[in-house]
């Protein structure tokens, strides 16, 4: 038993010698570990600053600047300051800063162009609808003054009609009075030749009467003799005597009364003449009546067609007047829409110009990034030593370029 705890304690005490030795050479190992880590460490921190180095300048050339810088120059674009400065190395063309200047002065171009245009289509978009407006104004007008005119040419058109209806009528009755003249014509020179022959037949009475005035004065004649015939016979010839005084009283009294009829002839014929010659002047007046009456009757007719050409021709002007407003109306509502078109259109170009208006493109824009504003930046967007600047377009500041 004492040796098995002679055996353990000898077993007990190797493994300290054996314990003891490996730590000693563990910690020497250690120490050998350290050193090499140390100079390990000390190789990758020179290699890490050495690739950083390399990687930071790659980038840098890349960005044609520091990344900060970049980062602020695309918020300045992106808030729409295309005024602000680029700063590039000289001979840079590549970089993204030379690249995002590049897009500056195309976008400054663009943007004034289309603020140009905008403001140019707003200004006449105005106009338009400003003349668009008093066209309107001037077609609703015309418009009106149509409506009127229609109305108008309808009473026109009636008022027409009834003067053709009328004319119409008259011209019936002017050849029913013309038919009537005519007539009274011929009856004036049936009255004219019954006249006549009135005073031819008072002519050959007033001969005959003559010719009894002749006969009594030779029956007086005849019964003068007789009575001194009768004297010369004494009582013989007493009873002849008182026939041939009765005789010639009765011729006496023929005598007396042809002279009475010859002078109520003579009166008679005087009055048929001028009843004749009345009449003759009646038929020369029914005649130049009746020729009046025809021409009136001819005019009467030329005035009906007339009319009715009138009637028709004031018709078809009323049709046209009512096309034309009708047209006319169209032409209002078509120029109500091209209003609204035009005002729609100069609404979208205000729209437009305040849209670009975002974008600054002088060198006095409030969003412009100045040189020395990037100096005192918390970002440190200041800008490598040794750069130089170069002019910005369309009145921007300066460019300031990194050396090679």
């Amino acid at each position: 038993m004492a040796e098995y705890f002679q055996t353990l304690d000898s077993l007990i005490a190797l493994q300290k010698r054996v314990m003891a030795l490996a730590t000693q050479q563990a910690q020497e190992q250690a120490a050998r570990t350290g050193t090499l880590m140390l100079v390990l460490a000390f190789v990758v921190l020179v290699l890490g600053v050495g690739t950083t180095w390399l990687i930071t300048r790659s980038i840098t050339r890349a960005l044609g600047g520091e990344p900060a810088y970049a980062s602020h120059i695309a918020a300045e674009i992106a808030a729409g300051n295309l005024a602000v400065t680029i700063q590039t190395a000289a001979g840079d063309g590549h970089s993204l800063l030379a690249q995002m200047r590049a897009m500056r002065d195309a976008l400054a171009q663009v943007v004034a162009s289309v603020r140009g245009s905008s403001e140019a289509v707003a200004s006449a978009s105005g106009q338009i609808a400003q003349g668009n407006h008093d066209l309107s104004a001037r077609t609703e007008s015309q418009a009106s003054a149509l409506e009127e005119t229609a109305a108008s040419m309808e009473q026109l058109s009636s008022t027409v009609r009834h003067n053709a209806d009328n004319a119409q009528q008259a011209n019936a009755l002017a050849q029913s009075a013309s038919q009537v003249a005519t007539q009274g014509g011929a009856v004036v020179a049936q009255v004219v030749d019954t006249m006549r022959g009135i005073s031819s037949a008072s002519q050959r009475i007033a001969d005959i009467i003559g010719v009894i005035d002749g006969i009594a004065f030779q029956t007086n004649i005849l019964a003068l003799n007789a009575a001194v015939e009768a004297a010369r016979a004494g009582e013989q010839g007493r009873g002849f005597a008182v026939v041939a005084s009765e005789v010639r009283q009765l011729a006496q009294r023929s005598a007396e009364a042809a002279k009475e009829i010859k002078l109520l002839i003579h009166d008679s014929s005087a009055q048929v003449q001028q009843g004749t010659q009345l009449v003759d002047n009646a038929g020369s007046t029914m005649d130049e009546v009746v020729a009046s009456i025809r021409r009136v009757t001819d005019i009467m007719g030329e005035i009906s067609a007339a009319s009715r050409e009138q009637s028709a021709g004031v018709a078809q002007v009323g049709e046209a007047v009512t096309q034309m407003d009708q047209a006319t109306q169209q032409n209002a509502a078509l120029v109500e829409e091209m209003a609204a078109a035009a005002g729609s259109l100069s609404q979208q170009a205000r729209d437009l110009v305040q849209a670009v208006a975002v974008f600054h493109l002088t060198g006095t824009a409030p969003h412009a990034a100045q040189h020395g504003r990037a100096q005192g930046s918390a970002a440190g967007t200041r800008a490598p030593q040794g750069c130089h600047a170069s002019a910005a377009p369309l009145g921007g500041p300066a460019y300031l370029a990194l050396p090679d």
